[in-house]
């Protein structure tokens, strides 16, 4: 579904920016500006707040935000527009990468799913006393967009070599850098719940990307589970009673140590 690449001739072997951009990128891009200009006008403020994540969503229901959070452009200065043309170099790589429908269907459940962690996690830390001053700053908007695609991109293409200013640094080594900087970010502004639906977000790409977009249904995780399970007795029988498993049938057969087909083996 995703083509993986093993080596590169530009930046991150994106192609650069160059080639049309895609429809979907250029409304996605469009809507992260507009939103973050939005903010700076005292009419539009409120209506930005009210679209951004924050505890109002498990404290007076305000559950759009659960969806509308990564489209709402965060952040100031030059250096917000700097980090959208970084950020529409791998979102373009995951889109062609991906398809359309797939495109959107990991941003989904990358905003969902990170939202519903980081909530959670605050509303723990509220009932404890230790909520943040800030909570949900290190995933709000584009960030957010930044560690699904670059998690997407690295690991799609986790031999890539990609110049990070001058060094060379293959792509599977984004994952962990990914990490590190939200961990950094928490030291900064304790926000653990933005670390953490930050850190869910990588994975999600990350996963979204290794199972093709299909994920773990609850039949395969409920048969894992049976399997685990299973192991674990069967290991715990060999270390109290000496029980062996032999293979084949043993000295009934040819002894040869082959299973011999029947109607419990296939």
């Amino acid at each position: 579904m995703y083509p993986r690449r093993t080596t590169t001739t530009s930046f991150g072997g994106f192609g650069g920016l160059t080639g049309p951009i895609p429809r979907d990128l250029l409304i996605l891009f469009s809507v992260l500006f507009a939103t973050f200009a939005m903010q700076y006008f005292e009419a539009s403020q409120r209506l930005i707040d009210l679209l951004r994540l924050t505890p109002a969503v498990w404290q007076i229901g305000f559950v759009w935000q659960i969806a509308t959070y990564p489209f709402i452009g965060y952040g100031g200065g030059i250096f917000f527009l700097i980090s959208l043309i970084f950020l529409y170099l791998f979102a373009r790589d995951a889109f062609l990468g991906l398809g359309r429908r797939h495109f959107w269907r990991l941003v989904l459940a990358a905003a969902v799913g990170s939202a519903l962690v980081a909530l959670l996690t605050d509303a723990l830390l509220g009932l404890a006393g230790w909520g943040a001053p800030v909570p949900f700053s290190l995933m709000q908007g584009q960030l957010l967009l930044w560690a699904v695609f670059v998690a997407a991109f690295a690991t799609a293409n986790r031999n890539a070599t990609i110049y990070l200013i001058v060094l060379p640094i293959e792509a599977r080594w984004f994952l962990a850098l990914e990490i590190l900087i939200a961990f950094i970010g928490f030291l900064q502004s304790r926000d653990f719940a933005g670390f953490l639906g930050i850190c869910t977000a990588v994975w999600i790409g990350s996963a979204y990307v290794r199972t093709g977009g299909k994920g773990i249904g609850l039949r395969e995780l409920r048969l894992r589970l049976e399997r685990r399970w299973i192991q674990w007795k069967l290991d715990r029988l060999r270390r109290k009673r000496g029980f062996q498993v032999i293979p084949g049938e043993g000295g009934r057969g040819g002894g040869n140590g082959e299973v011999r087909k029947g109607p419990w083996v296939h």
